[in-house]
């Protein structure tokens, strides 16, 4: 059987995301997929052991994991893997393989429920960020492109959003649990600390603020 055409796949992808997103998708943007989700997954897919077939088919999943962005922001996921089946036929792909990466994008929608190692691998890589060192920098790029399509947002409404997230958020594979739940805990805890100093100063009576 022929290899597909990754590097093609890839380019593509990639040229999608430089040219076509909104410049409000200040989070799931270009250096999203190709700086903080594709070396993740690629992290993760060495240590829990995939290889193969199956790292190629991961990594063009997460190349386009966030494609959908350019047709759409509800429903990306979906949008995302249309888009998959419909182009990576042109760079050899099977039926199969397909199947399998739309699968894997299909992982990533909130809430996750990824069913094989591949889709954990994808769906953790994706909320890596959660447990990072990067994690306040990306937050607020995240903010950001919430508040250019949904209006603004206060302290306290975005606090919450966020508590509520990250208390709701599991990691799939025991290489990411490793790696980033420590942080991600500490990242939760300064931000109950955050969303209660901001509940205070929305209880205070303006003179008192300033």
């Amino acid at each position: 059987m022929t290899e597909p055409d990754f590097e093609g796949a890839r380019t593509y992808a990639l040229m999608r995301l430089t040219h076509e997103l909104p410049e409000t998708v200040t989070y799931h943007s270009v250096h999203h997929t190709r700086d903080d989700v594709v070396p993740t997954v690629e992290r993760l897919a060495l240590a829990e052991g995939v290889n193969g077939e199956d790292l190629l088919l991961l990594r063009t999943a997460a190349y386009f994991h966030d494609l959908g962005f350019v047709v759409r922001r509800e429903e990306h996921e979906q949008a995302g893997a249309e888009i998959a089946a419909r182009v990576l036929p042109q760079f050899g792909y099977t039926p199969a393989q397909i199947d399998k990466i739309c699968r894997m994008i299909m992982a990533t929608r909130i809430p996750q429920s990824p069913k094989t190692l591949t889709e954990q691998i994808l769906a953790d890589a994706d909320l890596d960020t959660l447990g990072s060192e990067h994690f306040w920098k990306q937050s607020e790029k995240l903010r950001a492109e919430n508040e250019a399509f949904d209006g603004p947002m206060s302290d306290v409404q975005w606090y919450m959003t966020q508590v509520a997230f990250i208390e709701n958020h599991r990691y799939w594979t025991a290489t990411a649990r490793a790696l980033r739940e420590p942080r991600k805990q500490q990242h939760l805890a300064q931000l109950r600390k955050l969303l209660e100093h901001a509940l205070r100063q929305a209880e205070m009576p303006v003179d008192e603020q300033s």
